[in-house]
């Protein structure tokens, strides 16, 4: 079973979150197991104060790194060591390798919620082994990334969805956008879904979905296109296609 543990100041959000549709599913069927732990709870003063006035001035405060320590040192002893994360600004930005990476080297993750000015760097450089971001901006605490990566690695695990199939076919897993989806009705609004689709041929459909996550890549992002090996017959044939597209469609907007 893949063990996720978070520690947070928010135990009671993040386990709700956590024990939700999919991922709440797959954690009754012992696929995977998400717990949130109260990062108070291991303070050793009553007030259960788990920050202090940053050393060298400043504004707002630091969270201390004793109550990180003893939340992670209950988690290491009850569940065993884990791959330390720490959900920061200043980390790696987080990108679909990387879950793939944490789902295949580490069967347990440790995820740590940072609030108000960041952590103690001690507790940084003592226990954690990475630092990770979603994306150059800044939030009020580590909860809302903690729950992105839990998410995207999870779904990863054998069991959690129904086939491989279905994230395997999705934007970022080999480095194309997922083509455009239809459900019913067949028109919508005036708009219909393309007869291929209805088509029930198969090979056509694999192909117009090939051919349209390129296209979609190289329209919206260019630097991932650019990246790709588009260098078999198959997807030569296609880009060759998309390029006659492309020309008529240009001839006949003249």
């Amino acid at each position: 079973m893949y063990q996720i543990d978070i520690m947070t100041l928010f135990d009671e959000t993040v386990g709700d979150m956590m024990n939700e549709s999919i991922l709440g599913r797959a954690q009754e069927r012992d696929f995977i197991r998400i717990e949130a732990h109260q990062i108070r709870d291991y303070t050793r003063n009553k007030q259960k104060q788990v920050d202090d006035y940053p050393y060298g001035g400043g504004r707002g405060a630091v969270m201390q790194a004793d109550p990180l320590y003893q939340c992670w040192k209950h988690i290491v002893d009850t569940h065993g060591p884990g791959h330390t994360i720490y959900l920061s600004p200043a980390g790696k930005t987080f990108v679909q390798a990387d879950a793939k990476r944490l789902k295949a080297d580490y069967d347990h993750l440790i995820l740590v919620c940072g609030h108000y000015e960041g952590i103690d760097e001690r507790f940084i450089e003592g226990y954690v082994d990475e630092e990770i971001s979603i994306g150059d901006f800044v939030l009020t605490g580590g909860e809302l990334p903690a729950m992105v990566i839990a998410d995207a690695v999870a779904r990863l695990v054998p069991g959690v969805l129904p086939d491989a199939e279905c994230f395997q076919d999705e934007s970022h897993w080999n480095g194309l956008l997922e083509y455009p989806q239809y459900s019913r009705p067949e028109e919508w609004q005036g708009r219909r879904v393309p007869p291929i689709l209805l088509s029930g041929h198969h090979a056509n459909i694999a192909k117009w979905r090939r051919k349209q996550a390129l296209l979609r890549t190289r329209l919206r992002r260019p630097d991932l296109y650019e990246t790709l090996d588009l260098s078999s017959k198959q997807d030569q044939k296609l880009l060759r296609e998309l390029e006659e597209e492309r020309s008529r469609d240009g001839t006949a907007s003249q």
